[in-house]
């Protein structure tokens, strides 16, 4: 765990060091924000950043998001200051943490940087075999291309591979492919020399050279400019890279695992992906099935999530009903792991019961219910009434304004907590202002 401390954290930088070290972790200090930025932009392997609550923030953050650098952000300050901890809250920041420092809270903290949420949870035999071959290929240096459908976790099955391999200690990097413009993707990768183009104010260190020395994530490479794909092999084939406006070519070494949702042997054929990438990227190929296909998996995943979106939300834990169950069993789940995940975190907020009932879990496709049960068709999205005579729009209504509360007015934490575009998001705001009702002032 290597950590960046921001500001002077009111002069207990000392103190927060001495913690962060001796829970294993390593640390980089910046007096300020542009410098906090530069050592980030540098490719230095930072995982976790403590700003000082009495710096711009926003500003760090919306800085962070431009330049899709991902780092987890905690403020700290003063604990008779609570202004500035909301505010900071608000900003984007993850956690606030009181100065003077607490061991025992930035132990936890620390920890869970590292943990994330990359934790592999699964009780099917399907997914029990999966991750065995994943285990036996992990400690190789094989490149690994991982299929399957959008929303089946391949991300977390490629962290799984990375942890169990010769780089464990070493820096995992994601970048997605189909998020990032083909225009930008090109200096995502490789980087680029202040001054190589308009807006390039300073040298910026690719994703190649951030993940020397580990393993590469190359999420929906499917979705990839073919000219790109051509700097890529060669990337892969010459284990060099050239950064945009440099000079001289740059060695590196990483370990390439590369996902998609399409069939790209068929891509290959249609003339969109290069076959010489898709040979050197298919050594070893793992295919992670539908969630409908693990049924095991479902109930597993189902009460793993109702104690993650509990205790985010400071909900009390509750246990899903027989009836709950046989419902998420029922459904083919479309949009796999990332459905359920979405609809059990959905429940949670809904569910009035001493349990997980029925009337709080909305399916979002009436279409892929297996022989629908009256409480599977109560719950289709519709304006027909919920259980307690509320109806499922007047639900979802409450659910996007409490979600709202949650974030403190922020949209794009709303957007994502709830599954759901900003776009969308916002349309149904104005129509719930428009309909007279009292939507939280927005902060992001």
């Amino acid at each position: 765990m290597e950590l960046l401390i921001v500001g002077t954290l009111d002069g207990q930088i000392g103190a927060a060091s001495k913690i962060a070290i001796s829970q294993g972790g390593q640390v980089s200090l910046a007096q300020d924000i542009d410098a906090a930025l530069n050592i980030l932009r540098s490719g230095k392997s930072i995982e976790l950043v403590m700003i000082d609550v009495k710096l711009d923030v926003y500003k760090f953050i919306s800085s962070l998001e431009s330049e899709r650098i991902n780092v987890l952000v905690v403020a700290c300050g003063v604990a008779n200051d609570p202004s500035l901890a909301v505010k900071a809250i608000k900003a984007g920041a993850k956690e606030y943490i009181p100065l003077p420092p607490d061991p025992e809270l930035i132990g936890a903290v620390l920890a869970a940087a590292t943990r994330e949420n990359h934790a592999l949870i699964y009780g099917d035999k399907k997914t029990e075999a999966i991750l065995k071959m994943a285990k036996q290929i992990a400690p190789s240096e094989a490149s690994v291309l991982l299929t399957g459908s959008s929303g089946t976790g391949k991300e977390i099955f490629s962290r799984f591979i990375h942890d169990n391999s010769k780089r464990a200690n070493k820096k995992f990097v994601a970048v997605n492919c189909a998020a990032i413009p083909e225009t930008l993707l090109e200096s995502e990768l490789f980087g680029y020399e202040k001054g190589a183009f308009t807006g390039a104010v300073a040298r910026r260190i690719g994703k190649f050279e951030e993940a020397s020395g580990g393993t590469l994530l190359l999420d929906e490479i499917s979705e990839m400019d073919i000219r790109i794909q051509a700097k890529l092999l060669r990337a892969i084939q010459e284990k060099e890279i050239d950064r945009i406006g440099g000079k001289t070519p740059i060695k590196v070494d990483v370990r390439i695992i590369a996902t998609s949702n399409r069939n790209l042997a068929q891509a290959v054929k249609d003339g969109a992906f290069r076959e010489d990438l898709y040979y050197r990227l298919n050594v070893v190929n793992i295919n992670i099935p539908d969630l409908k296909d693990r049924p095991e998996d479902i109930l597993v995943l189902a009460k793993h999530f109702i104690k993650k979106y509990s205790e985010l939300n400071g909900l009390p834990m509750k246990d899903l009903s027989k009836a709950s169950g046989d419902m998420l069993l029922n459904y083919l789940w479309p949009g796999n792991v990332r459905e359920l995940e979405n609809t059990i975190h959905r429940a949670v907020l809904l569910s009035n019961a001493e349990e997980i009932e029925p009337e709080a879990i909305i399916l979002t496709d009436p279409s892929a219910v297996i022989n629908p049960t009256p409480a599977a068709e109560e719950n289709a999205p519709s304006a027909s009434v919920a259980g307690g005579g509320q109806t499922l729009a007047g639900m979802e209504r409450n659910l996007i304004i409490d979600t709202l509360k949650h974030t403190f007015g922020n949209r794009t934490q709303a957007a994502n907590l709830l599954g759901i575009s900003i776009r969308t998001l916002r349309n149904k705001l104005k129509q719930y202002q428009d309909e007279g009702y009292e939507v939280p002032p927005s902060n992001g």
